[in-house]
């Protein structure tokens, strides 16, 4: 079976049910940097050797892609999972935040190979977090209950998800910049 169906080659891509929207469409730029955002985590899985720790990004690359399958459409998707997810993210920075010197002023992004990779991480989940807002304040249509609670889990999931990458590049930093 071949790869590529032809069906994008004007510029338009389909959602889940099959509506077809143009590809600069919030709705796929949303789910785009989610997307860019997993593949950029699978690259700092590339070079974090503890077997755990590699672990826990499968397990952020699954919560992503749960939440790209609810923005492109999907109605039955149920992301309340993430409120726990969003506990165990705070729970890991404020262990990290032990572990590192009192942070007073500004960081440079820098450092190692490894922390330099995170900060980017950290900065495609801020985008990610912006066009995602966008696009459901867009089309806010007044969504069921289950809705608004997938919309609101999923910005405070990417926030703290980001806050994470912030802790995380500071940990493994071995040169840190401060301003």
């Amino acid at each position: 079976m071949a790869i590529y169906t032809r069906n994008g080659d004007k510029g338009i891509t389909s959602v889940y049910g099959g509506k077809r929207v143009i590809k600069s469409d919030l709705q796929i730029e949303a789910y785009g940097t989610i997307d860019e955002l997993s593949s950029f985590i699978g690259l700092i899985f590339s070079k974090i050797k503890k077997k755990h720790e590699r672990n826990f990004l499968v397990e952020i690359q699954k919560d992503l892609y749960k939440i790209m399958s609810y923005l492109s459409g999907k109605k039955d998707v149920d992301l309340t999972f993430l409120e726990k997810k969003v506990s165990h993210f705070e729970k890991k920075i404020n262990e990290i935040e032990k572990k590192l010197p009192r942070l007073n002023r500004f960081i440079i992004p820098s450092g190692n190979e490894l922390s330099s990779i995170i900060h980017i991480a950290r900065t495609i989940c801020r985008r990610a977090e912006r066009k995602v807002v966008r696009y459901l304040n867009i089309n806010n249509q007044k969504p069921a209950t289950s809705q608004l609670t997938n919309q609101q889990l999923t910005i405070k999931y990417l926030n703290r998800l980001s806050d994470l990458f912030f802790q995380l590049a500071r940990f493994y930093n071995t040169n840190e910049i401060v301003v």
